[in-house]
């Protein structure tokens, strides 16, 4: 029996979107419209101005996709209806514990407090009216609020794997949207030729032979998305700035500390940005630099980009600066000597996450399952994914090492820079 349909959504990606009434009754919640005023994209928008979409698109986008895959596997496999509405609710708040400026914030979170977004949306499922509205409907909130997050031992992995596997619909979601939002052309792919080709293998989300390419396709746009935008050399300035303006004024706006639920969902990307402009520093020199920074920020006076180089992590000393971020706090201070600056006006910038998506384990992606069929004989096979010609070369970390700092002292941190990484970068 199906759902009585409670509203539509018109979506610029997906065509209109059909939400029945316990669907709408958690996105007409305060604390999920909420994320109507946190960005997908963090600051991208300074640099793509068209990057305005928030996490509340994306959501109910990823809701939609979820409902196709699941209904899709339906027919193959033993999902129940239950299931799959629990798989559709579960994608729908399944970023709901973003706090502002989404990824860039979390940044902080997991630097100064060991706190996730995936720990929050668990205590928002678990603590908050979220708990009350899915126990209305029938839903347990301690299932869904592990399968939100993509690791329930209570449900079948593959349940997991559409919310958190390298063939989630999270993923098949923010590709096409962050590209139409920023107007770039790398996003683009067959996400229904994709959910068209799911199967279930050994418990685990599969993808059929035929639409291998289709997969392809999809790493591949996600590291092509990872260079144009998501580490695009002025996105990250924006963002480096915003992190660093947030890590100073932490102890004062006590930002890490997520003990009281309520305050932490009260900020939002310009509540956020508006405690750090207005700061009152009371002499704090670490104050003073926290609203100086939020104010260039806001204002688009943004840091420079002095050394860009992209390295093979064979070299040992490369590999350190990736991994140790105390290798990269030494780096900048040995800059800021040579070249005679404060520390705090060098930023040193390496990405931290994989170009392949992570499992739904939370593990980089290693292999994929692939079923085909002949003259009616079922098989299936486990590839590794270097194994793939295409994605073999760009598995792992986008090995860039970037150095930015503030206008006024960009010729000197430049020079200085190409004393300790080498003449390799980018000139002023």
């Amino acid at each position: 029996m199906e759902l009585k349909v409670a509203a539509e959504i018109r979506d610029p990606i997906h065509g209109y979107i059909y939400v029945n009434e316990d669907e709408k009754e958690i996105i007409d919640s305060p604390i999920f419209q909420r994320l109507r005023r946190i960005r997908q994209l963090s600051g991208a928008h300074i640099t793509y101005p068209g990057a305005q979409h928030s996490r509340f698109e994306h959501l109910i986008g990823s809701m939609y996709l979820a409902g196709l895959a699941s209904n899709r596997l339906a027919s193959k496999t033993e999902i129940s209806r239950e299931q799959i509405k629990e798989v559709k609710i579960a994608a729908l708040i399944h970023d709901i514990g973003h706090g502002p400026f989404s990824h860039l914030f979390e940044e902080v979170l997991l630097e100064l407090g060991n706190t996730s977004h995936e720990d929050i949306t668990k205590r928002i499922i678990i603590e908050t009216e979220i708990k009350d509205t899915l126990q209305k409907h029938g839903y347990d909130p301690s299932i869904i609020s592990e399968l939100a997050i993509g690791l329930s031992s209570n449900r079948p992995v593959f349940m997991n794997d559409f919310i958190a596997g390298g063939l989630s619909v999270d993923t098949m979601d923010y590709l096409p949207r962050d590209a139409y939002f920023t107007g770039v052309e790398y996003g683009r792919i067959d996400i229904h030729r994709i959910i068209n080709s799911l199967e279930v293998v050994d418990n685990h989300l599969a993808i059929d032979q035929a639409a291998l390419y289709a997969f392809e396709a999809l790493l591949i746009a996600r590291y092509e998305m990872f260079r144009a935008v998501y580490f695009h050399r002025t996105v990250r300035a924006a963002e480096i700035m915003l992190i660093r303006a947030i890590k100073l004024a932490d102890e004062a706006l006590n930002f890490t500390n997520v003990n009281d639920l309520s305050r932490y969902l009260s900020l939002t990307d310009e509540v956020t940005l508006h405690l750090l402009t207005t700061l009152n520093p009371e002499g704090r020199n670490e104050l003073k630099r926290a609203k100086a920074i939020s104010l260039d920020y806001r204002d688009r006076r943004l840091i420079k980009c002095v050394f860009e180089k992209f390295v093979q992590r064979k070299d040992t000393f490369i590999d350190k600066i990736f991994r140790q971020k105390k290798i990269r706090e030494q780096i900048a201070e040995e800059i800021a000597v040579i070249a005679h600056v404060d520390p705090d006006n060098i930023y040193v910038d390496v990405p931290t996450t994989p170009s392949v998506p992570f499992t739904s384990s939370h593990k980089a992606l290693k292999t994929l399952t692939i079923m085909s069929k002949n003259e009616g004989i079922i098989n299936h096979q486990t590839l590794n994914v270097d194994e793939l010609p295409l994605i073999g070369a760009i598995s792992g970390y986008m090995d860039i090492i970037r150095v930015y700092t503030t206008i006024e002292h960009r010729e000197t941190v430049r020079k200085a820079t190409a004393e300790i990484l080498g003449e390799e970068g980018v000139k002023p």
